[in-house]
């Protein structure tokens, strides 16, 4: 079923919408523009392929890209000898406030990293050359 121009045009200023007070758009509101887009015949694929396009096109910050972009460079850090070391990790810490300009603070960012390491049984290179239990004591 093809989706009306009307209704894919108010989706679209939905979408712009919950980006308009701090151009960032968190878990919890893409959540909600994709139930909104699904209440309104719009498909979950179509509805994320929407708002990456209006997000591109309004300047506005997607979490979840964030997220995929931090952990794409964690898990390339880990190809070349197994292990994240703690530069490598603050590099991801960096790259993740620069992808979501600032919005969410390195404590934070922090703690989510580790639990993305935890999660997907990623292991830090931590001793005595390696900056000492930096992962240990996040």
């Amino acid at each position: 079923m093809a989706v009306s121009d009307s209704i894919k045009s108010q989706f679209i200023e939905f979408i712009k919408l919950q980006g308009f007070d701090d151009k960032f758009i968190d878990r919890v509101e893409e959540k909600r523009i994709l139930e909104v887009g699904v209440k309104n015949g719009i498909s979950v694929e179509e509805s994320l392929a929407i708002l990456k396009e209006v997000a591109e096109e309004k300047g506005l910050v997607v979490e979840r890209n964030a997220e995929e972009q931090t952990s794409a460079f964690l898990q390339n850090a880990l190809d070349n000898d197994g292990l994240i070391n703690k530069k490598e990790f603050e590099e991801a810490v960096s790259l993740f406030r620069s992808a979501t300009k600032g919005k969410i603070r390195d404590p934070d960012i922090k703690q989510r990293l580790k639990q993305m390491m935890l999660d997907k049984e990623w292991k830090p290179k931590e001793g005595l050359f390696s900056g000492g239990s930096w992962f240990s004591n996040l």
